[in-house]
């Protein structure tokens, strides 16, 4: 069976590495979120697409949930001596990641090419695809502005009242021809527990990828647990955008497209609303806290796919 999986963060990198356990390398693409995708010191930082490939490469740091495993900060400690912003914490290995992709663009190679570069050096099986080549960068209108993605999320820590999303140029960016093929010859999609929008929304939100999913068995995990996020903002944003802070208010977002929708046991009650949304409707533990949680989500998500074909 071929999946393709949308991730973003930490949710949708444990649940690929859960998947990679379980089907062959060449039957498993991940296509990533590069919303979140900045410029920091002249470097292109893709923050999703990196938390992914150390996840599958056996890298990452699951003290934190990002990052490189046992990294040193000492590029960071002599950055602060030169009074040089170090709001986004960048470890040394890490930097290499983006040295490297900096230097791979800047010879004209597309973000595709350098991802698959880098992925390949790394170790990585499955193929992990951004979703587009483009920038389309994520930005979040509160109370203090409209703001950057990553001044939001990591040097303002959420704290700023969202009002709403926009995704920069979104309307003229497409996504690749690797992924429109992935797409087209999947066998089934999976959505990552991952935040609804601003992991999930901006790859759905490129053209023509909404129609593409809705001609295949779909399948999302809610990233809603018990009326709060696994990790990340994604509650907090609901609350203040006046949602359903529920697994029900996440497959309302998703219902147009998917076929079948996965909870956490806790939210079993929950299952008649999911269901009255016409969605085929399976309650597990989700919460991915062992290697052995993420390949049990990951079976679970397969079950429901395969009863759905």
């Amino acid at each position: 069976m071929k999946i393709v999986l949308l991730a973003g963060g930490v949710g949708g990198a444990k649940l690929a590495f859960g998947l990679s356990k379980i089907l062959p390398p060449k039957d498993l693409t991940v296509v990533v979120n590069v919303g979140d995708d900045f410029t920091h010191l002249g470097l292109r930082i893709c923050p999703d697409l990196d938390t992914v490939t150390y996840t599958l490469a056996g890298l990452d740091n699951r003290e934190t949930g990002w990052g490189v495993a046992g990294d040193t900060f000492q590029a960071l400690g002599a950055l602060n001596k030169l009074d040089g912003p170090t709001w986004f914490r960048l470890g040394d290995r890490d930097l290499a990641t983006h040295l490297w992709r900096t230097a791979l663009l800047a010879q004209g190679l597309r973000l595709t090419e350098a991802t698959s570069r880098i992925c390949e050096a790394l170790g990585v099986g499955p193929a992990v695809l951004p979703a587009t080549d483009a920038a389309v960068p994520t930005r979040v209108v509160t109370d203090a502005g409209e703001l950057d993605f990553q001044d939001y999320f990591v040097r303002r820590r959420c704290e700023p009242r969202v009002h709403r999303i926009v995704f920069r140029a979104i309307e003229a960016a497409a996504p690749t021809a690797e992924v429109l093929a992935a797409f087209q010859g999947a066998d089934g999609i999976v959505f990552a527990p991952s935040n609804p929008f601003v992991s999930i929304e901006p790859v759905l939100a490129l053209a023509g990828v909404r129609e593409l999913i809705a001609r295949k068995p779909a399948v999302a995990v809610s990233p809603i647990v018990g009326g709060e996020a696994i990790k990340g903002p994604a509650a907090k944003i609901m609350r203040e955008l006046g949602l359903d802070v529920s697994p029900v208010g996440v497959a309302k977002r998703y219902a147009d497209i998917i076929d079948g929708f996965l909870m956490d046991d806790v939210d079993a009650a929950l299952a008649p609303a999911v269901q009255a949304l016409g969605l085929e409707v399976r309650t597990a533990q989700s919460i991915m806290r062992t290697d052995a949680d993420r390949e049990s989500l990951a079976r679970e998500c397969l079950d429901l796919l395969a009863g759905l074909t």
